[in-house]
């Protein structure tokens, strides 16, 4: 219900709402507002003119908290209760609703469940448990290959606790993995880039909805100009590959991944207690020196296609620039860059001179490095220091007080 000075509004309401109000901010044009909306610019004009004229109460919708259209005659509904009561009690609404039609009492029968629900004739039956079905591998190498990090103790008391980020091919159970501090958005990158430089890359990855891959933020303004989707930096570096994500809905869906996260925690236990290794690059060096070899050689199987839907990597495309963290920043007029508290001075006699106030792309690579590209050209900067100590300087003696300010203090010999 409606509480005086609220409005009850559907998510499309909402959505009209937040879009109608950047068009009226002028923002954005109504045409591109209608195009956001799917709507004909006409019947977009319609509701910002009402929206215009009533306020926010104007989207609305005109019919709601009245009766239907479409309702059921009342007189019915009642004859239909009465007889369910007085014969079919205890039936199903499915099975009851069988045998009112055959009398004439027609209706569909999820109208009578609605109408038995209502009059506490019928309870809702508790579901089963979801039946989960094993799933047929996919035909080809390459066309969907599952990722997912395992956080265990893989060296044992020997070592901290680590995470194995694992991919699977799902058509051969293909695997590679590496050793992580942590399930991250650069160790994503880092696993992804060494898996594609081993076989291609894959069309699609599938994961589960952790915060690395997916995310639930609402789009900024130039996503919902643009139509695009919220990504994360993850899901912008994969879509510059064509790499398709499909979110798991379960863990369960990804049990092929979860699995190999199995094998690894028995077999690969061990081998590390064997070698005596208790840190992460030697336990990366023991992967990469002939256990994933040996794992794949006998555990995968051969796909039902021979076809390999991996793709090679496009000639000149350099992983650096995909596999990085990336932010637009504005020049200001003495031609620096701020980029998570840092300062970058564009060098005056650099090739590509970007005007002030203009945008540049900041990438920060794996290696940490920080790069600035405008109109996807390199642009030579240098990181500075001396412009923040001096700013913090001068504030600091704009801010300080005397602290003998007693007379007897004050003409104290210096």
């Amino acid at each position: 219900m409606e509480q005086e000075g609220t409005l009850l509004m559907s998510q499309k309401e909402r959505d009209r709402l937040r879009i109608l109000g950047m068009a009226k901010g002028c923002k954005i044009t109504l045409v591109k507002a209608a195009e956001l909306l799917g709507l004909s610019y006409r019947h977009c004009k319609r509701i910002n003119k009402r929206y215009g004229e009533e306020g926010d109460k104007g989207l609305i919708h005109r019919s709601r908290g009245k009766p239907s259209n479409r309702q059921k005659d009342p007189a019915l509904h009642k004859a239909v209760i009465a007889r369910y009561e007085a014969r079919y009690k205890g039936f199903g609404p499915t099975l009851a609703n069988e045998k009112l039609e055959k009398e004439g009492y027609l209706q569909d029968h999820e109208t009578l469940r609605r109408w038995l629900l209502k009059a506490g004739l019928w309870t809702k039956q508790r579901k089963r448990k979801a039946y989960r079905s094993w799933r047929e591998r996919k035909a080809h190498r390459g066309e969907m290959v599952q990722m997912d990090g395992s956080d265990h103790a893989w060296f044992e008391e020997r070592g901290g606790r680590a995470v194995l980020m694992d991919m699977v091919d799902d058509a051969t159970g293909t695997t590679l993995a590496q050793f992580h501090q942590g399930e991250t958005t650069y160790a994503a990158m880092r696993t992804l880039w060494e898996y594609i430089e081993r076989y291609g890359i894959p069309r699609a990855l599938y994961v589960d909805k952790d915060a690395i891959f997916v995310t639930n933020r609402e789009p900024t303004i130039k996503e919902e100009l643009a139509g695009e989707r919220p990504r994360t930096q993850f899901g912008r570096a994969v879509q510059k590959l064509g790499i398709t994500i499909i979110p798991a809905n379960s863990p369960q869906a990804k049990g092929r991944v979860e699995r190999k996260n199995g094998v690894y925690q028995d077999r690969l236990v061990k081998e590390l207690r064997l070698e005596g290794v208790n840190t992460i690059e030697g336990g990366n060096r023991v992967l990469a020196e002939g256990f994933l070899d040996d794992l794949n050689r006998r555990f995968a199987v051969e796909p039902r296609s021979s076809t390999d839907l991996h793709r090679p990597l496009p000639k000149g495309l350099d992983l650096r620039r995909v596999f990085c963290f990336e932010e637009e920043r504005v020049i200001s007029n003495d031609w620096t860059v701020r980029y998570q508290g840092r300062v970058f001075q564009i060098k005056k006699g650099t090739k590509v001179l970007p005007p002030a106030r203009k945008k540049v792309l900041v990438q920060e690579w794996l290696d940490e490095s920080v790069h600035l590209f405008y109109r996807e050209q390199e642009v030579e900067h240098q990181e500075i220091t001396e412009k923040l100590t001096m700013r913090r300087a001068a504030v600091a003696d704009h801010l300080w007080i005397p602290r003998m300010t007693s007379p007897q203090l004050a003409a104290s010999p210096q």
